[in-house]
């Protein structure tokens, strides 16, 4: 039995700013008014994926709604909403999407990021999706996921970190846990080696 590492998924009890996780990804948050209220929403390139992320959202207090973008594409959204006020101000720099300097990505924000924005690749490594229109966000996300023991290689298509190699892939699967229920074990990460199913 493995022992349970103080930054997996698993570690402690959902919180709000896990939603961070969304963020690395394709998420989105815009503050409203005085900016005391702030909206979390999040294209999914994987419409099956709503549920999943929705009952994760909910466990840490934000309800997400399932809306139709202009183009057609799901997305999740939440209501303006206090409590994701600081993560708004925290994760933004005007109105442009910025990771904050002293951020640090744990297990629940990595397994938010997953399940929003992940997928396995063809080659048995793991991709997370960046977000195309934030660049700037791209390599303190390399820089966070380094220092959380799984340095990854970025991608320009897509953009992606990518994610390989079996000890970096076991300690993907220790930190964000298993899949969550609905969700098909092919697109989440798995042990490699002796570890592999």
């Amino acid at each position: 039995m493995s022992q349970l590492s103080l930054f997996s998924a698993e570690a402690r009890a959902p919180r709000v700013g896990d939603l961070a996780g969304l963020l690395c990804g394709p998420g989105q948050i815009a503050r409203f008014g005085a900016g005391d209220q702030a909206r979390l929403s999040v294209v999914l390139a994987d419409p099956g994926r709503a549920a999943a992320l929705a009952a994760a959202a909910a466990a840490t207090g934000v309800e997400l709604d399932a809306v139709r973008t202009e183009s057609g594409a799901l997305a999740l959204r939440s209501a303006f909403r206090c409590d994701l006020a600081a993560l708004a101000q925290a994760w933004t720099r005007g109105a442009v999407k910025a990771v904050p300097a002293e951020w640090h990505l744990d297990g629940p924000a990595l397994r938010l990021w997953a399940l929003a924005a992940g997928r396995a690749d063809e080659r048995g490594g793991y991709l997370l999706a960046l977000d195309a229109h934030a660049p700037q966000t791209h390599l303190p996300l390399v820089a966070a996921t380094t220092r959380l023991g799984v340095p990854p290689a970025r991608i320009s298509r897509g953009p992606a970190l990518r994610i390989s190699g079996a000890r970096r892939m076991s300690r993907l699967v220790e930190l964000i846990g298993p899949a969550p229920a609905g969700l098909a074990a092919a697109e989440w990460p798995r042990y490699w080696g002796r570890h592999a199913s």
